[in-house]
This record gives structure tokens, sequence and C-alpha cells, in this order.
């Protein structure tokens, strides 16, 4: 213990134990008489040759684990923010998908000299040939496509 660290204070605690014995070691629960800063260190500075922590705005000494701490729930926070960010593209990107595909074809029928072709038979499709497509399944569609690729 450094002699500018304040003495610790043991309070009688009401409820629970005083001292706690784990084999060899003996823990006593105690409060510190320094008082608790409100800093939260987010201006952090060390210096190799003294090999200390300390804030650059409370101009206090971080403790290691303190610092450690700290960078550990910075990179939790950022690593968490990215997870949901990706979520929420890959979410996006999901329900978008027919709109880019409509977006696509309005595209295709645009051109005054081509029209979008059928992606099975290469046929061309042209706008009044909407109106007469139906409908099929999407389980049985990419059922009939994976049997399709299947075969030789």
């Amino acid at each position: 213990m450094d002699s500018k660290d304040p003495p610790i204070i043991e309070p009688g605690y009401l409820a629970g134990l005083k001292v706690v014995d784990i084999g060899d070691i003996r823990v006593a629960r105690g409060l510190s008489r320094r008082p608790n800063s409100s800093c939260r260190h987010r201006q952090m500075r060390y210096d190799q040759q003294e090999r200390r922590i300390w804030c650059a705005d409370c101009e206090t000494d971080v403790e290691p684990f303190d610092a450690f701490l700290i960078v550990c729930e910075h990179f939790d926070a950022a690593a968490k923010k990215i997870k949901r960010e990706r979520d929420e593209v890959a979410e996006a990107k999901a329900h978008n998908i027919s709109r880019v595909a409509a977006k696509r074809m309005d595209e295709m029928f645009r051109r005054k000299h081509m029209v979008p072709a059928c992606p099975h038979c290469s046929a061309g499709i042209f706008p009044e040939d909407v109106n007469r497509m139906g409908m099929v399944g999407r389980d049985f569609e990419a059922a009939r496509r994976a049997k399709q690729k299947d075969r030789p």
C-alpha cells in the first residue's frame, strides 16, 4: 500500500459476513476513505516508461484493472453495435429484395430495343405478358429447382 493511499475503514455490517475465509486467503469487507470519482476516465493516457495510466480529464491515476475494464466495455459495446447494425442491414436486404427485383424489371422494360428474358426458356417477356403471369408456391418452386439442379 502506498503512503498516499487512505486507510480502509472496517464498518460494522449488520447482515452478511464481515470476513470470508477461502483456504489460506482471508478477505474482509471494508470501505475506502478515498472519494469516489464521478469521472468515467474517457481520456486515458499511458506512459510505458513509468508504467502508469492516468486520466487527462480528472488528472488522477487509473488502476490498471479499471483501465482494462473500461477498454473491454468499450470494445464489447462496439462489437454489439456492429452486430446490431449488421442484423439491421440483413433484415433490410431481406425485406427489400422484392422491391429491388421490381425496380430491376422496371429498368429492363424501359429499354426501347430490348425486353427482359425468361431465365428458364430465354423467351422474351413483354409488359403485357405480366398480366397473364400466374403464381406458384415459393416452396414448390424451390423444391423443383433443387430437383432440376441435382439431375445430370
